[in-house]
């Protein structure tokens, strides 16, 4: 990999777009790059390898507030990892929960269908439970959380 890169060949190294490269970088996730004589961005390997890092943390659904402090705790390597244990962890909690939560919702969505005779939208059971949240079976939580 060449030791200076422009954002378009960042943002193919790291399949992330240019936007979220600039976005990352402005909110200092990712050092801001050094600029050339035509004050174009300069990017090394090291801002490659940081924006490899968040985008595979943001797949595994951390926020930008947990990356934020494992970066900061990859900064300093010789620290004891606990601090990104514990992160890691409550990232698991928060992915079984919303596990639940999809579960609890796909059985929702096959009771409804279930439910449907498929005659008229007049008697549909998929409109009807979906106006009234009393209709559900179980407490599925809002999707928007």
């Amino acid at each position: 990999m060449p030791t200076s890169l422009t954002i378009g060949r960042v943002s193919k190294a790291t399949d992330c777009k240019v936007q979220t490269i600039r976005y990352y970088e402005d909110i200092g996730l990712i050092p801001p790059p050094d600029r050339s004589g035509g004050n174009q961005r300069v990017y090394e390997p090291r801002h490659v390898e940081r924006i490899r890092f968040i985008r595979h943390a943001r797949e595994l659904g951390f926020s930008l507030t947990a990356i934020r402090d494992l970066l900061s705790l990859s900064d300093n390597p010789q620290h004891s990892c606990e601090a990104a244990d514990m992160i890691a962890r409550e990232q698991l909690v928060e992915v079984k929960h919303r596990i639940g939560r999809l579960q609890s919702l796909k059985t929702e969505l096959e009771r409804m269908i279930d439910q449907c005779s498929g005659g008229k939208v007049s008697d549909c059971r998929v409109i009807e439970v979906l106006s009234d949240h009393n209709e559900c079976v179980s407490d599925h939580g809002s999707a928007t959380t």
